[in-house]
């Protein structure tokens, strides 16, 4: 008989002890609930415990820390204006579960609310993954009549305080998209109120992952949905009073094309609603944890980011320094000096193209045609570089021939118009029309197989998710499938790619956006998408490192994006891959605002060194061992081949900082930015006195 692991016997006791009934539940991981009369159910696993009373209302613990106090955190919304949310519990079962996601406990509730309806809920706590509970709940209409449903919400829930302190109470990753390009993680301030509608918040930005995390200082709740595709709910988040509000809620009234009346959800006599697949977590840190767990959930059901290639990680120029006024001959001036400073990839960005949709060569530009495209990449391939190209698809603009000779492949709002792409001023494409598709892949093996192109920048905020189709010669079964299937469409982007080149980069930047999760798994290459700080390269290099794999090839984007315009320590410091978009002396002169002058390239090429001898992109994040919001300095972790990278930063700081992670051994510390020994430590005790202002990167060798 194979012998029980420490960790596996201990969840399994702690586990067993939610088939009892109240007054002897959860002993071992929560005494403070034994003695609790309104406890009619439970199940935990150590980390989090989930109480429900008669009224199947919920109360959370993460440990002996109490996170919510008794609340109806499922309920729903009827037509007529009332909210049916209490439901007396008629009976709970708690069973031994094994699946794709390991052993576990199952606990089963079945309430009702008078003669109206039934509610079922089922709780799953897995060995594997601690602390995260998946969670399902349906309603059936015991009515004899149907019941018309507004709305539906799962794990409203208020995060408590933990006490009286300096600074923000609660800090919060929110996976929304937002027009104005916000941080994705923010203190929560009074007042704080965001809505996270994983659908359009504008006609060209949505989408995104479908996750909201709050943490005070000791613990933290999180709360998302696990289905495969993304959903059109809303995950809000509101601090009020001294508690901040979550939930996970979707909207059921609709409207059919051509139609301005709004429906509600008919549910039968004796049919039932079964909500998302939702989870609720509790952790200690920062969100890091509670994303990298989402990954492998979602990685054990099979979306999986692809196995990069080693191109993946080499430093990028990108000639989007030139904008629009580009020419052949800039790029090929400026291709000598890309190589001498050490870089590997030339991509060609916007502005190649005759117009945005149709995408032929702006003969301007390229006279020869295809002809000439084909020699840019062979000189750019001669310098010993990699060629990628922009590229936008989804959208069209007016005036293409595309759009002229194809209109079939529109995507429609719900009043038959075109959906606006603003930022390209052009019109989208439906990702769910085999049409857009057909002509989507063509464009790829034109791209790469015939010019030759090693890689795709794929650009645009329009990318990250796409409004409701209501186009009639699409045949959809639901609008929503454009939605769903956005995903699908880049999967068949992908493929494509790398089976012309199976070591194709195939980079996605939806410009501001907060990546979708569900983008993740057609891409081989994720950029830090257009910041706006060098704080929007820190945390989003964590967020992806976490949703992607803590190997990650996340690139910092244009350093010229950073603070001041040359912060490589933000993106070197947290594993990221360096990318520039300088431009180079020659006749015309270039735009004065990326000239690499003498004094800039001296700092250029002093970073890209240390870049390529360092390659920590390869290395693992340890985006665990600090919160990013109450840890003082901002730290960050990569570790390489038993070495450890530390990166702090701050507007100034001098004091003590311990440096976690380490094994018991004695390491030598070393500002390898400045080349300064910094001493000893021992891994068990690490604490150095440091000082900087701005940053400060180092290493922890082994002696």
């Amino acid at each position: 008989m194979k012998k029980l692991s420490t960790s596996r016997r201990r969840f399994l006791q702690l586990a067993a002890g939610t088939s009892l009934v109240s007054g002897s539940l959860f002993a071992r991981a929560s005494a403070h609930s034994s003695t609790d009369p309104r406890i009619a159910a439970a199940v935990g696993d150590g980390r989090l415990l989930l109480e429900f009373d008669s009224k199947m209302r919920t109360r959370l613990w993460h440990g002996k820390a109490a996170l919510t106090r008794w609340a109806a955190a499922d309920y729903l919304l009827l037509k007529e204006g009332s909210r049916l949310d209490d439901f007396v519990m008629q009976r709970h079962t708690t069973q031994r579960i094994d699946g794709p996601l390991g052993p576990g406990i199952r606990l089963q509730m079945t309430g009702v609310a008078g003669t109206r309806l039934e509610k079922s809920a089922e709780v799953d706590l897995f060995e594997r993954y601690p602390g995260f509970a998946l969670y399902r709940v349906s309603y059936r209409n015991l009515e004899p009549q149907a019941i018309a449903v507004t709305r539906w919400t799962n794990a409203n829930l208020r995060l408590l305080p933990e006490g009286a302190g300096a600074g923000p109470a609660f800090w919060s990753y929110c996976g929304s998209t937002h027009e104005d390009r916000r941080d994705w993680v923010q203190p929560v301030l009074p007042g704080f109120n965001q809505d996270n509608f994983m659908g359009m918040e504008a006609s060209d930005y949505g989408g995104g992952t479908p996750i909201v995390d709050v943490w005070r200082r000791d613990c933290g709740l999180a709360v998302g949905h696990l289905e495969m595709t993304q959903e059109l709910v809303s995950i809000p988040v509101r601090h009020e009073g001294t508690s901040v509000e979550v939930a996970l809620t979707k909207e059921l009234t609709s409207r059919q094309f051509g139609s301005d009346k709004l429906s509600a959800r008919l549910l039968a006599p004796d049919e039932r609603l079964a909500t998302h697949e939702t989870f609720i977590a509790t952790h200690t840190g920062d969100y890091f944890a509670v994303l990298d767990t989402y990954r492998r959930i979602m990685a054990d059901r099979g979306m999986v980011s692809p196995t990069p290639p080693n191109a993946a990680y080499e430093p990028i120029w990108c000639a989007w320094g030139y904008e629009r006024d580009c020419t052949v001959q800039l790029i090929e001036d400026t291709l000598p000096k890309v190589r001498d400073l050490g870089l590997r990839w030339a991509v060609i960005d916007d502005g190649w193209q005759s117009n945005v949709g149709d995408w032929n060569l702006d003969r301007d530009k390229y006279p020869g045609g295809e002809a000439d495209m084909r020699r840019l990449v062979q000189r750019i391939r001669a310098e010993g570089l990699k060629p990628r190209l922009w590229w936008a698809p989804l959208a069209t603009a007016p005036g293409s021939d595309l759009l002229h000779d194809h209109t079939d492949l529109l995507l429609l709002d719900k009043d038959g118009a075109p959906q606006a792409v603003s930022w390209w001023n052009s019109f989208y494409l439906c990702p769910a029309y085999a049409g857009t598709i057909d002509y989507t892949l063509a464009l790829v093996r034109r791209f790469m197989g015939e010019w030759g192109y090693a890689g795709l920048k794929i650009d645009g905020q329009h990318l990250n998710g796409v409004a409701p189709c209501f186009n009639p010669r699409h045949g959809h079964a639901r609008p929503e499938e454009s939605v769903e299937k956005l995903q699908d469409f880049f999967q068949a982007i992908y493929q494509t790619a790398t089976g012309i080149d199976p070591e194709a980069v195939v980079e996605l930047c939806p410009c501001g956006t907060s990546q979708s999760f569900f983008n993740f798994h057609s891409i081989n290459q994720a950029p830090a998408s257009d910041p706006e700080s060098s704080w929007q390269v820190r945390h989003k290099g964590k967020t992806l490192k976490a949703l992607m794999g803590p190997s990650a090839p996340f690139a910092g984007d244009h350093v010229e994006l950073s603070d001041g315009g040359a912060d490589f320590a933000s993106t070197v410091g947290v594993g990221a891959i360096i990318s520039t978009k300088f431009t180079w002396p020659s006749d015309p002169k270039p735009k004065d605002s990326f000239l690499l002058t003498p004094e800039r390239e001296a700092l250029w090429r002093r970073w890209i060194t240390l870049f390529n001898e360092r390659d920590l992109p390869r290395g693992t994040y340890r985006g665990e061992l600090y919160d990013i919001g109450f840890d003082k300095p901002e730290t960050h972790v990569v570790e390489k081949g038993g070495r450890f990278y530390y990166a702090f930063y701050g507007h100034s700081f001098d004091g003590p900082v311990s440096l976690r992670g380490l094994a018991a051994a004695r390491y030598r510390v070393r500002d390898y930015v400045n080349d300064r020994e910094l001493g000893e430590v021992m891994g068990s005790r690490a604490v150095l006195p440091i000082a900087f202002d701005g940053s400060l990167l180092l290493e922890a060798v082994p002696v």
